[in-house]
């Protein structure tokens, strides 16, 4: 695990801020007056609040709506830019935090309200409205992992994220939590709205999103994180992110988004 460095920039108040993380560094739990929404131009940035953890990659924009409590850890060198959403447009967006993937007029605009550039406040505050507009007509991205409140869920699932790679089945890891596989099964779909068969898949690909900007090969990457084959991974993989991971990590070391 990298060595952890905690971080406040982005947990300050700076509407419409760029920021740089070093691997492994944390910004502090935090909460906002404002929504803010994040984009990492580069790295990998994961955001943490008591209901799960959403994972955004290059070209895609994370939501916090006002008022939960979150912080964050980045992967690979980060640059995040920073956009505060207040008021009414608020209201436009989801009220649970949420990853978008960011279009090219959204990530222009997200470029010039945090490049520094001198704007007129009506001038910012149109590139604003561009920028929610952008959001509100884009589909969430399959990119958060619910936290389970239910304690022998959160058993087996504290199993999992131990080792991904596990190959133990939901009644094994159930034996092990003091649960039968029948009221686990239940439980990921009523509390989580998924079977444990999609959390465990959204557990590795999350795991896989951070290997691959660390620069591991694909085919590792699959055997470390459990999959029986490259193939397998490489569908669940696209299937939740929308590309392939050997694209996913071409285009991180191009830069090209």
């Amino acid at each position: 695990m990298p060595q952890t460095h905690q971080k406040s920039d982005l947990a300050a108040k700076h509407a419409d801020m760029r920021g740089l993380l070093a691997h492994g560094d944390d910004v502090a739990p935090h909460r906002h007056i404002d929504g803010q929404l994040l984009y990492p131009s580069a790295g990998v940035l994961a955001t943490t609040t008591e209901r799960g953890t959403w994972i955004a990659p290059p070209n895609r924009v994370t939501w916090t709506p006002p008022g939960f409590e979150h912080y964050h850890r980045a992967y690979g060198r980060t640059e995040v830019r920073v956009v505060d959403v207040s008021g009414p447009l608020c209201a436009a967006l989801p009220d649970r935090p949420t990853v978008f993937t960011a279009s090219p007029l959204l990530r222009e605009a997200v470029l010039v309200l945090t490049g520094g550039r001198r704007l007129r406040p009506d001038a910012r505050d149109r590139l604003r409205r561009v920028v929610v507009d952008e959001l509100a007509d884009v589909p969430e991205e399959d990119l958060y992992l619910p936290t389970p409140a239910d304690d022998r869920l959160r058993a087996v699932t504290d199993l999992l994220h131990a080792d991904p790679a596990t190959p133990s089945t939901l009644a094994e890891l159930g034996r092990t939590a003091g649960a039968s596989e029948r009221t686990l099964s239940r439980l990921f779909r009523t509390e989580l709205g998924m079977s444990f068969h999609r959390w465990r898949s959204l557990l590795r690909v999350q795991h896989a999103l951070v290997r691959l900007v660390e620069g591991e090969p694909v085919v590792d990457t699959a055997t470390r994180l459990g999959w029986a084959n490259p193939t397998s991974f490489i569908e669940a993989f696209t299937a939740i992110v929308g590309q392939t991971p050997g694209r996913y990590q071409r285009e991180l070391r191009t830069g090209t988004r």
